[in-house]
C-alpha cells in the first residue's frame, strides 16, 4: 500500500517492506506485530535517514494492520479472515517455515 522507494530510487527500502510484509502474513502475537513495525521504522530510518518517513510509515501499519479488518494486507493475512492475535502453533510454524523455504528458494541467483 505504500510505495518501496522514491521516484530516482524506486526499491530504495523494498527489503523493509518485504520483511514486514512476511511478518504480517504469518502473524503471530500482539507483541510479535508491536515488534514488527518497529523493525519496519528502523530499517526505514536506516535507508532514508529520513525519520518523519519511517514514523509516518509505522504509524499508518499501526493504524490499518489489525487483524480484525478485513484486508489482504491485515495482519495475519496468509491465515483465514477473523484469525485473532496468538502465538502460531507447531504445525503452523511447521508451514511458515515451509513456505519460506519455498519463497527464498524461488528467489535464489543462479
Amino acid at each position: 500500500m505504500f510505495p518501496e522507494g522514491t521516484f530516482g530510487n524506486g526499491d530504495l527500502w523494498e527489503e523493509c517492506c518485504v520483511e514486514h510484509d512476511i511478518a504480517y502474513w504469518q502473524g503471530g502475537t500482539v507483541a510479535d506485530r508491536l515488534a514488527a513495525d518497529e523493525r519496519l521504522r528502523e530499517c526505514v530510518e536506516q535507508k532514508t535517514g529520513n525519520r518523519v518517513l519511517a514514523r509516518m510509515m509505522y504509524d499508518g501499519v499501526r493504524a490499518g494492520g489489525s487483524p480484525s479488518f478485513p484486508t489482504w494486507y491485515r495482519w495475519a493475512y496468509g491465515w483465514p479472515s477473523g484469525r485473532p492475535y496468538g502465538s502460531l502453533s507447531e504445525a503452523e510454524r511447521r508451514q511458515v517455515t515451509d513456505k519460506l523455504e519455498g519463497y527464498h528458494g524461488s528467489r535464489a541467483m543462479p
